[in-house]
């Protein structure tokens, strides 16, 4: 097991930890009292944000159908960390924002027309007209949306792609006033000259918008990936411990979620400071091989 040490920090960056995205693919269902022990198990690792369930169909994603029930039964008593749920059209929206705990809602706006109707079964147009009416209810309700443009780095259906068609969703996106975009490596086909060109143009554009990185990789790609967010000035990083999930679409089974074990190493050799209980991180990894073996 890795074990980590606090070191002499300067810098600061926010870790998304993501057991909603590295549970939502598994068909056998994880009890509901198995996932609140592992969400309340995270939360006591001082994560910015815990992406920690959806409202979306059950039929799309049985293994998420118990999100109220786990969110009633979290221990958010002294907790710093914020939530965020993934929803997918307006009536997920609305359904979360019905619970005051929840802070963050997370739509995937994929710039791949065959993506967006696989993933929302909605049109890009259709997505966009979502987005603001999500963005209305965020308002609203004192929520705030995250935007996750999915196919961020490429795509494998043909569709038209490129940095400039990224940067133009990313540019509608400001115009409706979302403040946080994460740019999602779907498939984890980014290489790290695509992660550097694409972060340091949206951000030297774009300073007011919070950039985040949502990359899937293999084993063997994960540093240079991290490597080339950071120094293009990325400081928003999505993770799930030890890899688990990332997009079934992916055509390479050892295709996961960064692993959060990595973001932290990595991190950490930078002096940055990432405010985490680092007993409880090891204690979490832990855990976290109940849940997933």
């Amino acid at each position: 097991m890795l074990v980590f040490q606090e070191k002499n920090t300067l810098m600061q960056a926010k870790l998304i930890e993501c057991p909603r995205d590295a549970m939502q693919g598994i068909h056998q269902f994880i009890e509901t009292t198995h996932k609140v022990g592992y969400l309340n198990q995270l939360l006591k690792v001082g994560y910015d944000t815990l992406d920690f369930g959806s409202f979306v169909s059950p039929k799309a994603i049985p293994q998420l159908r118990d999100t109220t029930e786990v969110l009633s039964q979290l221990d958010l008593h002294l907790v710093q960390t914020k939530l965020l749920a993934i929803i997918a059209n307006t009536r997920g929206a609305e359904e979360a924002c019905k619970h005051p705990q929840i802070k963050y809602l997370g739509f995937p706006f994929s710039i791949s027309e065959t993506f967006q109707q696989r993933n929302t079964n909605s049109s890009i147009s259709d997505s966009l007209a979502t987005v603001a009416e999500i963005q209305n209810l965020c308002v609203k309700h004192n929520k705030e949306l995250v935007v996750y443009i999915s196919m961020g780095f490429g795509n494998p259906y043909g569709d038209d792609w490129n940095a400039d068609l990224v940067a133009h969703w990313v540019q509608k996106m400001d115009a409706m006033g979302i403040k946080i975009l994460s740019l999602s490596d779907t498939i984890g086909i980014a290489d790290p000259k695509s992660i550097s060109y694409i972060f340091s143009e949206l951000i030297q554009r774009l300073p007011h918008i919070e950039f985040g990185a949502h990359l899937h990789t293999t084993p063997n790609t994960w540093e240079e990936k991290l490597e080339a967010a950071w120094e293009s000035g990325c400081r928003r990083f999505d993770g799930a411990i030890k890899g688990y999930g990332g997009c079934p679409m992916a055509a390479d089974q050892l295709t996961g979620n960064m692993a959060t074990e990595n973001i932290i190493q990595f991190l950490l050799q930078k002096k940055v400071d990432i405010g985490l209980n680092l007993d409880e991180f090891n204690k979490s990894m832990l855990h976290a091989t109940t849940i997933f073996s």
